[in-house]
């Protein structure tokens, strides 16, 4: 990012940026070693690395496993178009790079309801002259919304991949989160896919109860970790590509010179095809 962190620290009047409260996309971006977070941001990320050693591990398997997915998906798959819900700021490896790194012609549908995360969107998720992105300012929350705004770039005709990465965590209620992904898939064809991460107290997550406690003290919006079974029943009737639901620093990582797969993180990661 080309801003200078002492820009960030006083944010713009009338825009909508609140410097006093710490906020998970910035956080986030923190953790993953960007620029574009505030000091309150830094001292909730560096409490909960604290009581999280891995944490920076976690943030960076997750973007990992956005890239591969979306190799994947491009690759594999054939996919062409991609709602990204939860786009978080961008950094290396987004959606719509990856996607047009193999298919030049994808389309790609961004979604966020964070504003400093909307100025970078609108200046940097920019798609090259075959393809298409947008950026949609809409919550998690408004479905409906979202599918009738995406459909300004996206054929809803055609097979989609939603994506949503570490973002139904924040998410409260279960029946809630449940509609939210029933909604969206109801609305995009058979053939298309849904790539979803997720933390958990499982998979070594333990440390994330105190963490996540900590954070729903100091940091907005709230989060809560869900289970391997709650994410089983969240993508209930699709097709899970292999490996299926598994830690998303190992879905379809590539082993290192040793034959080693990554550590595993206490993050879930999956990626599953609409019949």
């Amino acid at each position: 990012m080309s801003q200078s962190r002492g820009v960030h620290e006083t944010g713009r009047p009338g825009s909508g940026i609140d410097t006093t409260v710490a906020h998970n996309a910035r956080i986030w971006d923190y953790w993953l070693g960007g620029k574009d977070n505030y000091k309150v941001d830094r001292e909730v990320g560096d409490r909960i690395r604290e009581m999280v050693p891995h944490i920076d591990a976690v943030a960076r398997a997750d973007r990992a496993f956005l890239a591969r997915a979306a190799r994947f998906l491009t690759g594999e798959a054939g996919i062409r178009q991609f709602l990204d819900i939860g786009t978080g700021l961008p950094t290396a490896d987004n959606t719509h790079e990856v996607a047009q790194a193999v298919a030049p012609e994808s389309r790609i549908v961004y979604v966020d309801n964070d504003p400093l995360v909307l100025v970078h969107a609108r200046a940097l998720l920019t798609s090259n002259s075959e393809g298409a992105t947008d950026y949609i300012e809409a919550d998690v929350r408004e479905p409906d919304t979202i599918l009738t705004r995406a459909a300004r770039t996206l054929d809803f005709d055609r097979p989609i991949a939603v994506m949503l990465l570490g973002v139904l965590n924040f998410v409260q209620d279960d029946e809630q989160a449940q509609d939210i992904v029933d909604r969206l898939l109801d609305a995009v064809p058979s053939g298309s896919y849904l790539a979803l991460t997720h933390p958990t107290i499982e998979l070594g997550g333990e440390g994330n109860v105190e963490a996540m406690a900590f954070y729903n003290q100091h940091a907005t919006p709230q989060i809560r970790a869900r289970s391997g079974a709650d994410i089983t029943r969240l993508v209930r009737g699709l097709d899970l590509v292999e490996p299926g639901l598994v830690s998303c620093a190992v879905w379809r990582a590539e082993p290192d010179a040793n034959g080693a797969l990554p550590a595993q993180v206490p993050q879930y990661g999956v990626v599953g095809r609409k019949p």
